[in-house]
């Protein structure tokens, strides 16, 4: 059961169906298969084979799709990262992967070439136009009647993401193709309703959790994807009406951009039936006034993570009649919550996350981590997969989300994990010592908040620091807010007492601005 057969069986029965539209760019369904099976041959002739890996590094387009589908169908796993990464952290992610092959758009050559060494060994494939160096995605795509070789029904990995801990590097969760059938073609199928005559809408990047669940759902299902290139309200609304999208994906963040124009033309998005937003973060009254404006539309909401897959949903109705809930466990998908010991807690009483479906990677919970036994062994134990995330379920089956990981900020539909943007503060040269919280923002959910000692006699100042973080990692994770303090609080241990500089966060921003 493999992504690429999906893709396949549909470019047959309905080769003129279109597959996906970003922008002016649009490929039918047997367009599709036919590129995507002359990249694949292309793949194998630079000497990909079956368990390679691909770093997919590029802005929403149809390349990406292709690629992604290229790879599959040589049995390659696939690496996305969001352009918004830095150089740096795409060296880290290629390195840590053990990547074969990077492709990356011409647009981002130059950074790329000034990092070249750290690239050392892994080919180059260029998008967009001609990159000394790389070879052309053109060049790659040359039409080939290569009859590609079956491939071992093991491995099966389909795609590593990486997702960051609160310590150390960012960890690769290896899903596999059964993952995203299981949950995307089938789960939320019976569960949303969503069908092939569905228009599905990416408004997010294609490399983030949210687009590529909306490109799994289309290409499973022989829908049609449109992808945004990149998020504007107004353009959303018109490329809604255009289209006829009825599915949509969404973080809060975009929810909350859309508002003001659809108080004024919420007419032309009429054909929106299907509004999916993650569970959790997304503030009850904003579904009120998003369905208020589109009230022919039904919301989808779900709490899910990378290393698990969906856990709980919640329908339409249940919104708001349990609007503090992220709802009832999936179907095919067992929760039980435990204390510190291991052991169930009764209902009502909080406890850790722990889910599990079969065998690790067979249905929805992730295969691994990437190159770290010791890590997974941690995670996966018997099958259940430790969340780290703490919950109750009330007498009815609904599950509450307590507490996040740790130091987790939510902002814009990303995770950023606060030890990560720690570690690029302290390497300042002014900096003694840095700590990152999360702070309520009207527009992302949460905003970064750094909390700064200097070393004696340095003038570090806010943007300076700034600068320096956006040099390091994704521009979505430095810190929006950034206070100086002569010592950040601590407890008789020497930790950091994060709750009390989120307190002093708030009493701060809420002062008025001199």
């Amino acid at each position: 059961m493999r992504l690429e057969h999906f893709m396949a069986a549909h470019a047959l029965r309905t080769p003129a169906k279109p597959a996906v539209v970003v922008g002016a760019q649009r490929l039918s369904y047997g367009e599709l298969l036919s590129s995507s099976r002359s990249l694949a041959a292309g793949l194998r002739r630079a000497g990909v084979v079956q368990g390679d890996r691909i770093v997919v590094y590029l802005p929403n387009c149809v390349e990406f799709v292709q690629i992604m589908y290229a790879a599959f169908s040589v049995g390659a796993t696939v690496i996305p990262v969001n352009t918004r990464n830095t150089p740096r952290e795409l060296v880290y992610f290629a390195q840590d992967s053990q990547a074969r092959v990077l492709v990356f758009h011409a647009e981002s050559a130059e950074a790329i070439e000034a990092l070249s060494a750290e690239f050392a060994g892994i080919r180059r494939v260029a998008v967009g136009g001609e990159v000394a160096g790389a070879e052309s995605f053109e060049t790659l795509r040359t039409h080939s009647d290569e009859r590609l070789p079956e491939l071992a029904l093991s491995p099966d990995d389909a795609m590593i993401l990486y997702t960051s801990g609160t310590t150390g590097k960012p960890k690769g969760a290896i899903l596999t193709h059964a993952n995203f059938v299981i949950g995307n073609a089938f789960v939320n199928v019976v569960e949303w309703g969503v069908t092939a005559d569905d228009v599905f809408l990416v408004t997010t990047p294609l490399a983030h959790r949210t687009g590529l669940a909306r490109l799994m759902n289309s290409m499973c299902l022989g829908a049609k994807l449109v992808v945004m290139e990149r998020f504007d309200a107004q353009a959303a609304v018109e490329i809604i009406e255009r289209e006829q999208v009825s599915a949509a994906g969404m973080v809060p963040t975009v929810a909350r951009m859309l508002m003001p124009v659809l108080e004024k033309e919420a007419a032309r998005c009429a054909s929106l039936r299907h509004i999916i937003v993650t569970g959790e973060a997304f503030p009850v009254e904003l579904k009120r006034r998003m369905i208020g404006y589109l009230p022919q539309a039904r919301l989808h909401s779900f709490f899910a993570m990378t290393e698990v897959g969906s856990v709980t949903v919640l329908d339409h109705e249940e919104q708001f009649t349990h609007p503090a809930s992220v709802g009832r466990v999936t179907p095919g998908v067992q929760v039980k919550l435990v204390d510190d010991k291991g052991q169930q807690v009764s209902v009502e009483d909080v406890g850790e996350i722990l889910v599990r479906s079969g065998e690790a990677g067979r249905f929805t919970t992730m295969k691994g981590y990437f190159g770290r036994p010791d890590a997974t062994a941690a995670t996966i134990v018997d099958g259940w997969v430790h969340t780290g995330d703490m919950g109750r379920f009330d007498v009815d089956g609904y599950l509450y989300i307590v507490d996040r990981k740790k130091d987790m900020v939510l902002s814009g539909g990303f995770n950023i994990y606060t030890k990560e943007v720690e570690q690029v503060l302290v390497e300042h040269a002014d900096v003694a010592d840095a700590a990152v919280v999360g702070v309520p923002d009207e527009i992302f959910g949460e905003a970064v908040t750094a909390f700064v000692e200097r070393h004696p006699g340095r003038t570090l100042s806010v943007q300076a620091l700034q600068e320096h973080a956006k040099s390091r990692i994704a521009s979505y994770k430095k810190p929006k807010h950034v206070f100086f303090v002569d010592a950040l609080p601590r407890n008789g241990v020497g930790k950091v007492l994060k709750a009390e500089l989120r307190e002093m966060a708030l009493a701060r921003l809420a002062r008025p601005v001199a």
